[in-house]
């Protein structure tokens, strides 16, 4: 039987400590109780772990063998603010998929009152991806970044970064992820960026194109923002895995 894996808050020697609201989950939920074994994931790696004490807001384990786990490739997601339901559906599935790491951006068609209020959000979508870690049994937790501007977004230093737009006719993202400059595989980090609800500017895709960005598409049909971000990355972990 597949053993439940989770993230661990805290880490002393050979201990690990589940904190807060994280362990009431583990105790009054599930109820563990003292000898039950888990998978725990630490900075280090993810090893076999056994309930040593439980209290309702801290569970002590004791670390036991490092566990072979597999490395995901270095993938970027930066997702436009769209409608925070829709969005967090996106945001967990890309945790289960593997992405690496979110980044909300603001965009010119976002909607202003959610970009106002995407602040307050951040830390319920960290909540989400570590939720939706432990699910999936991730051996590493993606990072959530705070709202940014899409300037701050041009900066983004993956070496291959690709923006999806729905108007590209001539490259689709298979395609471009084949291209000998993408360096598929492992070694290869690959930023995607997701355009809001109401699709890029003219100015935008100009300011794209002139910091290095590659425009691909996802096909002739328009899909909704979270659903492109599945698409997306589920057509590059196919090329890059």
């Amino acid at each position: 039987m597949t053993r439940r894996r989770w993230l661990a808050d805290q880490v002393e020697d050979d201990r690990a400590y589940l904190l807060g609201e994280h362990a009431l989950h583990l105790t009054r939920v599930l109820r563990a109780q003292p000898g039950q074994e888990f998978d725990i994931v630490t900075s280090v790696g993810v090893y076999s772990a056994k309930v040593v004490t439980i209290h309702d807001e801290r569970v002590e384990f004791q670390l036991g063998a490092l566990l072979p786990t597999t490395a995901l490739p270095n993938l970027t997601l930066a997702l436009a603010i769209f409608k925070f339901d829709r969005m967090e559906w996106a945001i967990e599935k890309a945790v289960e998929l593997g992405v690496s790491r979110i980044i909300p951006f603001i965009a010119a068609r976002s909607e202003k009152h959610l970009t106002q209020a995407a602040e307050k959000r951040v830390e319920r979508w960290r909540r989400l991806v570590l939720q939706a870690s432990e699910q999936s049994r991730r051996s590493t937790q993606p990072e959530v970044e705070s709202p940014i501007q899409l300037d701050a977004l041009m900066r983004e230093s993956a070496p291959n970064r690709i923006v999806l737009v729905e108007s590209e006719q001539h490259v689709h993202l298979k395609d471009a992820l084949q291209k000998p400059e993408f360096a598929p595989g492992l070694s290869g980090e690959l930023a995607l960026a997701i355009g809001p609800e109401g699709g890029w500017t003219h100015t935008e895709l100009e300011k794209f194109r002139h910091a290095g960005w590659q425009s691909a598409s996802l096909g002739p049909t328009i899909l909704r923002a979270e659903t492109a971000a599945i698409a997306a990355l589920a057509v590059a972990f196919s090329q890059l895995q």
